[in-house]
């Protein structure tokens, strides 16, 4: 008898350990601390030096997971990646997967910017209730640092490199209680890490593009409206489709872009402030690595405890958003 229920039964967490703080932003761009932390609630962020790699801190976040899920590299099935910075454009799950030791996993990747953990959630469950997988290994890892322009002060304060981890295995109870997935890609032009490049003429007649990547654009007051609209929307179908009420959520947890998000939609959804989990302050915007670090650390402090029921959201460029209702541990 196949388990076709899903539980996420262990978290782990990594960062940096370069500290960036508002003041030091001075030197870069003309802000100030009081602008940034009234503005985004953003205090300080970690970012990868020259030594860090998506990879190792990566492995380091699942090390941890692996641990506190009671299980081994070797009981892995699948290894989900969800980046939008890999190393190797050709994907960096397969290296983690090496790294872990995880002889008997598949690996990829899977982008979804912002969204990408919630998506690699649902995309999980999936694999699980098939039965096609019983362990998974989910991560939301992100370098953006390399990805910014530094002297864009719209954009540079924003911003923070870390990777989060979760274990999820199959279990008699379904665990994941509802879920809601959306993308709308006419206002893709709002949130870019674009390529740009320049036609090459190879041979006589036959043209190539090469270049590169180009820093992150942002149009903040529309992504501002978009996550401020379309957030407490996506929780409350994903609520609908678990049979809740907003009332029976133990915790609010959103991808960490901005407290004055976070505060909104809580207030929409009239989520009173403690029930909101929020690290950004430390961290800035760690994009798919926002809300398995948030929840690591939750876990760990002992505020989210087994059977709480958690509403997860994850939103960004793409334009992608969706939500997730799931109860922690087995």
């Amino acid at each position: 008898m196949q388990n076709l229920g899903i539980a996420i039964i262990g978290s782990g967490s990594a960062v940096p350990a370069t500290s960036l703080h508002n003041q030091e932003l001075t030197q870069l761009v003309e802000t100030s601390d009081e602008w940034i932390t009234t503005r985004t609630g953003i205090r300080q962020r970690r970012l990868a030096n020259s030594t860090d790699s998506l990879s190792s801190l990566a492995t380091a976040a699942s090390i941890q997971a692996i641990a506190s899920a009671g299980i081994t590299p070797g009981d892995l099935d699948l290894i989900l990646l969800a980046t939008s910075t890999p190393e190797d454009l050709f994907g960096s799950a397969c290296k983690i997967q090496a790294a872990l030791g995880a002889t008997q996993a598949v690996a990829f990747d899977l982008t979804a910017a912002c969204s990408g953990f919630v998506f690699g959630l649902v995309t999980a469950a999936q694999y699980i209730r098939t039965g096609a997988y019983r362990n998974v290994l989910l991560i939301g890892a992100d370098i953006l640092s390399r990805w910014v322009d530094w002297q864009d002060r719209r954009t540079c304060v924003l911003f923070g490199d870390g990777a989060g981890a979760v274990v999820m295995q199959a279990n008699d109870s379904d665990r994941l209680l509802g879920f809601a997935l959306k993308s709308d890609g006419t206002q893709n032009h709002y949130l870019n890490l674009a390529y740009q490049g320049t036609p090459q003429e190879i041979i006589p007649g036959v043209n190539v593009t090469q270049g590169t990547y180009q820093p992150i654009t942002m149009n903040g007051k529309e992504v501002y409206r978009f996550a401020a609209q379309k957030v407490p929307e996506i929780i409350d179908k994903a609520l609908f489709a678990a049979n809740l009420t907003v009332d029976q959520i133990d915790w609010l947890l959103l991808h960490q872009a901005n407290q004055r998000i976070l505060d909104t939609v809580a207030q929409r959804l009239n989520i009173p402030d403690h029930k909101v989990i929020s690290n950004l302050a430390n961290y800035g915007n760690t994009s798919a690595a926002s809300i398995p670090i948030a929840l690591d650390e939750a876990v760990r402090e002992g505020k989210i405890k087994t059977n709480d029921i958690i509403a997860a959201s994850g939103f960004g460029a793409g334009l992608t958003w969706g939500a997730a209702i799931f109860q922690w541990g087995k």
